[in-house]
């Protein structure tokens, strides 16, 4: 049975948010993302391949090594997802700060 992975119960997992990290900035193959855990390295292809089912990571083959690349479209839809809920918290921030500047100078 594959059920449809959830991209944030995907980057709810400290380790995969790690791997997103790693792979923001430059590809890696899994034996250099592996190197990074102290973990079993099927344990870490487990966590590619869930990251790669939810498209936060692609992979490409370069001879007879995979690289993976954060996929930076799928990021984008992440944040754009959490947007107006930072700015709501933003908005409410900044009355809260107007509210206690204002009970400051009484």
């Amino acid at each position: 049975m594959n059920l449809r992975r959830d991209v944030f119960q995907a980057i709810a997992d400290p380790t995969r948010r790690a791997i997103l990290v790693l792979v923001a900035t430059q590809s890696m193959t899994a034996g250099a993302i592996a190197s990074n855990f102290d973990t079993a390295r099927p344990t870490v292809s487990k966590h590619l391949q869930i990251l790669t089912e939810c498209e936060l990571i692609t992979q490409e083959q370069n001879g007879r090594e995979v690289y993976y690349h954060i996929n930076a479209k799928k990021m984008k839809d992440v944040a754009d997802f959490i947007e107006p809920f930072r700015k709501m918290w933003d908005d409410r921030f900044n009355k809260l700060e107007a509210v206690m500047k204002t009970y400051k100078n009484k």
